[in-house]
């Protein structure tokens, strides 16, 4: 959403560059709009303010009433169903012959009744913390040790390669590798473990 004041500021710097002989095609583009936009800025003469924010959004005819919505909130809340999420409960009352409204409703109402919390036996998910990053302002900062399982060419031999590479080479994508046909033959391997 452009403001009405930078609208004015960018039509102007476009006709300037009309005016000096430039397209407006690339004239749009050299400011970031596509001339479609630029034509139906200029259109009711002046530049008009977003109209999109105070547009009238009328309720979908199809919404839920007030009594349907406590009927979800009521099933959802006897005790055969207090633990068990609309996946579980709408297929149960299927089962029964009766429909409410489908899972996605059962959703939408217990998430504005601030009742979609964890449902059933098992643990809630728990927030983890996201793993340590390090950032390198120059070469040689941060470096990585990865240790990789290699598969050669013959079936059931696996083979380990070790090797340190630093961060421009993860970055990269260029690894340096030598496919080993067994561990003795990998750096690090077998015989040096000796």
């Amino acid at each position: 959403m452009t403001p009405a004041p930078e609208r004015r500021q960018l039509i102007g710097w476009i006709e300037e560059a009309v005016a000096a002989g430039a397209r407006k095609a690339p004239a749009c583009t050299e400011v970031g709009i596509s001339l479609r936009t630029l034509q139906r800025w200029t259109a009711e003469g002046a530049p008009q303010e977003d109209r999109r924010p105070g547009a009238q959004r009328p309720e979908p005819q199809n919404k839920l009433a007030e009594e349907e919505q406590q009927t979800i909130l009521d099933v959802c809340n006897r005790p055969e169903f207090a633990s068990k999420p609309p996946g579980q409960i709408v297929p149960t009352l299927a089962d029964r012959g009766e429909y409410i409204a489908s899972e996605s409703s059962f959703y939408r109402t217990l998430k504005d009744a601030d009742q979609l919390h964890h449902r059933g036996r098992s643990k809630s998910k728990k927030k983890r913390k996201a793993p340590a990053t390090f950032v390198a302002e120059a070469p040689n900062q941060v470096w990585t040790w990865d240790i990789t399982y290699c598969v050669p060419g013959a079936q059931g031999e696996y083979g380990l390669l070790k090797g340190a590479t630093s961060l421009s080479g993860i970055l990269a994508r260029r690894f340096r590798m030598k496919q080993p046909t067994d561990p003795t033959h990998c750096e690090g391997g077998e015989s040096e473990r000796q």
